[in-house]
């Protein structure tokens, strides 16, 4: 079997096995039509890109920026880049233009691929103040910009001249040289450039791959940015098992991308499922009252679902009815063939992943940071392999151990070399013995399952000395259908509260019938009968926690937290600080009415 040991060394796999060479597709959808690139088309785009870099100047050690959409193109200027020893510096498209110009600048990016005609006019200024950047090109065809065609062309005229120039660098790279330098999007202050060897990722996708339940007869959809780790070494994993890679159209298409292809697996974030989920009930609401039942009972078997776990033999039936009338319906609509969902970024409801499994969707839940490339622990399919709850046991040769204080230590190939020009940065997140502090608390249960509890840096104090850990009573509260999302609040008050931006999509339909007449959000949200169903759901979440934990106050909010507004980060993470910011008038007047209460 062919080693890899550096990240172009996936060529040689592909190689290899003429089974993959065969079948294994790179695809992208264009004028309704997918068009697929072969291994050979992979090989041969990689080397005209390394070609043309070194005809712009290109030395060992450079870096160059993509800030695009996920598409194939991806994937040859990113072999492209590290056949020639340089570094890829892999940009969200949607940050802001501080940020863009913050990383480009602090990257001493020299040349940078963009995606499309709204990206080229926001970083052509942008790049003409900074010294560093040559070049930029357009994966789209834009007028008056440079294309990364072009390139194509300059390294199809030039490779047979480089050819043996490009093999003599690639044998001289090595697994710990410096392969990517991704910008975790943080949640306060200026984001860190995380530098990431070969060797680091590899460790992972390697490691992953050898428990990923696909091969070179499926096909992956591909939606998660590529500038994100988590799909990033996705990427390389479904690669090195010659999984064909299908990049979704637009958020929007992802369920029609899925049931087109027949999609066998995919990675996401616990919020797309929660949508998944929120429109399956919701058109189960236009339902006949009958079906209804049948719907809430499928509900509820669903919710008992455990995998591998013995069953008994009225559940099986029950299980087994539900299957024919209910959970059919929802592989049909999405595909029959799912065997593998990867699912990271954040805590998945532990309810919602029993439903998706007795449906027949199989959600691996894993944990990890730009830091640790990324997965530190996954659940996976096999027997005592996946405990749903927990994010599962630990991947390959990492080591975990928990800290004094509840903090995830780690240890193995897969940690990062460091933060770029940040040694003292690097220096605060290592213990003295070369242990990474991951930042999170959690445990390691009887079974070696991980399971996260906190942030460490977001756990805070009530005024009576007692912790809060607001992910966890978020988590809860998310539980909820009638809720979207939550912010728990109350550092240094008596009790804990929750900012709640509740189901809009349900809460329209309900009012619809309920009460026609108030249509203007800011009104409904108001209404004793809309906060008496949020108080219920809160009063059973309540029942589940300790007495300093229970959330005695809330306040819906009328709009989502999202990334273009600030309030997430680039992978999902609530963004404390600007949320308390935002709704300081809110937060002070739910603590304020309590007070003014009590005298």
């Amino acid at each position: 079997m062919a080693e890899v040991k550096r990240i172009f060394d996936l060529f040689n796999r592909f190689q290899e096995n003429p089974d993959t060479i065969g079948k294994f597709v790179l695809s992208e959808k264009i004028n309704k039509k997918w068009v697929k690139y072969s291994v050979t088309d992979y090989i041969r785009y990689s080397n005209k890109i390394s070609s043309a870099l070194l005809e712009k100047g290109i030395q060992p050690g450079d870096k160059i920026a993509t800030i695009t959409n996920n598409r194939p193109q991806w994937n040859f200027v990113d072999m492209g880049i590290l056949q020639l020893g340089a570094v890829h510096v892999t940009i969200y498209p949607t940050i802001g233009d501080e940020q863009f110009e913050y990383i480009l600048k602090h990257s001493d990016s020299k040349i940078v691929f963009v995606a499309n005609n709204i990206l080229y006019k926001k970083i052509k200024p942008i790049a003409d103040k900074i010294d560093s950047i040559t070049d930029i090109y357009t994966f789209d065809d834009v007028d008056n910009a440079p294309s990364w065609k072009e390139m194509v062309k300059l390294g199809e005229e030039t490779l047979e001249k480089n050819f043996d120039k490009i093999e003599k660098i690639k044998q001289s790279i090595n697994e710990n040289d410096l392969a990517n330098i991704i910008y975790t999007s943080g949640t306060t202050g200026d984001a860190k450039g995380v530098m990431l060897s070969h060797r680091n990722i590899l460790s992972v996708s390697i490691a992953s791959s050898a428990i990923l339940n696909m091969d070179y007869n499926d096909k992956a959809l591909s939606f998660l940015p590529l500038a994100h780790i988590f799909a990033h070494m996705t990427n390389y994993m479904y690669q090195h098992k010659g999984v064909s890679i299908y990049y979704a159209e637009n958020v929007s298409k992802i369920a029609d991308n899925i049931h087109e292809l027949k999609i066998n697996g995919f990675i996401t974030v616990p919020r797309l499922l929660e949508a998944i989920f929120d429109k399956i009930t919701s058109k189960a609401k236009k339902l006949s009252k009958a079906k209804q039942k049948i719907f809430e009972y499928a509900i509820k078997i669903g919710e008992k679902y455990h995998p591998y776990e013995k069953r008994s033999v009225i559940y099986e039936a029950q299980h087994s009815a539900m299957k024919k009338l209910v959970y059919s319906q929802w592989q049909a609509a999405l595909s029959p063939n799912i065997k593998f969902i990867g699912c990271g970024g954040s805590a998945l409801s532990p309810k919602l992943a029993r439903i998706f499994w007795a449906a027949g969707f199989p959600i691996f839940e894993g944990y990890g940071l730009t830091e640790t490339s990324p997965i530190i622990a996954v659940n996976y399919d096999k027997p005592g392999k996946i405990k749903l709850g927990t994010v599962g046991p630990i991947l390959g040769q990492t080591k975990v151990k928990i800290a004094e204080d509840g903090e995830i230590l780690a240890k193995g190939p897969g940690i990062m070399l460091g933060y770029y020009k940040n040694p003292e940065q690097t220096k605060e997140v290592f213990t003295d013995d070369g242990w990474f502090k991951t930042g999170d608390i959690g445990i390691i249960d009887e079974d070696g399952f991980l399971k996260i509890t906190d942030r460490k840096k977001e756990i805070f104090k009530l005024s009576s000395g007692k912790y809060i850990a607001p992910q966890h009573l978020e988590n809860k509260l998310k539980e909820s259908f009638l809720i979207k999302q939550a912010a728990i609040v109350g550092e240094n008050q008596k009790y804990p509260a929750a900012l709640i931006a509740p189901n809009f999509d349900f809460f329209k339909e309900w009012l619809e019938k309920e009460e026609p007449r108030v249509t203007k959000k800011d009104d409904w949200l108001n209404l004793p009968k809309v906060l008496k169903l949020i108080q219920d759901e809160i009063k059973k979440i309540n029942k589940s926690l300790g007495e300093h934990e229970k959330i005695r106050k809330f306040k819906l909010i009328p709009n989502e937290f999202t990334i273009e507004k600030g309030e997430l980060s680039s992978s999902l993470k609530l963004k404390r600080k600007v949320i308390q910011e935002k709704y300081k008038n809110t937060i002070d007047e739910i603590f304020k009415s309590s007070k003014s209460k009590k005298k």
